[in-house]
């Protein structure tokens, strides 16, 4: 199962670098990006629940991150708790009447910082350090 979380980590910065770049591309042309956006969003959104619940499972069964001391904990903030609230964060935003005619704009911001925060959740879990 550690494998799994491993492999599956890898797929999460990189969705979140791609809706962030979609959201650039769509504001450069002055268009709302297709409805696959939604959709990439909504698997990106499963696919870091369901990562954060095998983490989960993992902690209790005594698996822990490479990291030792805080940085095993900056793992678990940045690889669940800070990704999933951003993501709380843009669908409360999304529906302001801010967004209304663009709401997919908080996605795309959230996506960069959620990038960067799944990131570094890689390397703390793998215990790299720069």
């Amino acid at each position: 199962m550690t494998d799994l979380h491993r492999y599956v980590a890898y797929s999460i910065p990189a969705g979140f670098i791609i809706l962030f770049l979609w959201t650039i591309w769509s504001l450069l042309r002055n268009r709302p990006p297709h409805e696959w956006f939604w959709s990439l969003l909504g698997g990106l959104q499963v696919v870091l629940v369901l990562q954060a619940l095998v983490g989960v499972v993992l902690f209790v069964a005594g698996g822990r991150p490479d990291a030792e001391g805080l940085r095993q904990w900056l793992h678990y903030a940045y690889g669940g708790l800070f990704p999933l609230a951003l993501l709380v964060y843009a669908h409360r935003a999304g529906k302001s009447e801010r967004f209304h005619e663009i709401p997919w704009v908080p996605f795309g911001i959230a996506s960069f910082f959620i990038f960067g925060l799944t990131f570094q959740a890689i390397r703390t879990g793998l215990g790299i350090q720069l």
